[in-house]
């Protein structure tokens, strides 16, 4: 009985060390820096953008559904609003790079998504959901310095009013 009490324990014990180790990240922390293979032809680093724009990171669940669709229309119809905020937009997935290069041709997407197949990014964002291999749909407004100014998550992501309303802000606060 014993022995049973204390593997048990063991148990508790790894799955609370698991949920630890899955990244939370809030309004105010660094955002993680990353390089990832793009639409646009060439690595994406966050760090590029530090001193010079806000930065719209959406991840989003698959290329060539509904909802992530809507969205990454969503922020095409708006790039003016998003370049007159001075911001640029970032889509995320765990889609390999032809399939979003593919989806990224048919939507006519002006802005660059980014192929995080290796799970990597979306794993230090705590956006990865691991029973299905594929992002969470949240989108994070990232500041000049890098820091998380704005989260969204779920389905209110799907319309980017909201990070570009962040964005605004942002601008009228310096």
């Amino acid at each position: 009985m014993t022995s049973l009490v204390g593997l048990v324990g063991l148990g508790f014990l790894a799955l609370a060390a698991r949920a630890q180790s899955k990244a939370t990240l809030k309004v105010g922390d660094m955002a993680p820096d990353f390089a990832l293979p793009s639409t646009a032809g060439k690595e994406i680093r966050l760090s590029d953008f530090r001193g010079n724009r806000v930065v719209i990171l959406a991840f989003f669940p698959a290329a060539f559904t509904g909802g992530c669709t809507k969205e990454m229309k969503g922020y095409q119809a708006n790039l003016e609003k998003v370049a007159g905020v001075g911001a640029q937009v970032l889509g995320i997935s765990t889609d390999n790079l032809p399939s979003l290069q593919r989806w990224a041709q048919e939507l006519n997407l002006e802005f660059p998504l980014l192929s995080d197949f290796s799970r990597k990014v979306s794993a230090a964002y705590g956006v990865l959901n691991e029973t299905r291999g594929t992002a969470s749909r949240t989108t994070f407004v990232i500041d000049k310095e890098g820091r998380i100014q704005h989260i969204i998550q779920g389905s209110e992501a799907i319309d980017p009013s909201g990070a570009i309303a962040a964005c605004s802000r942002l601008g009228q606060g310096k």
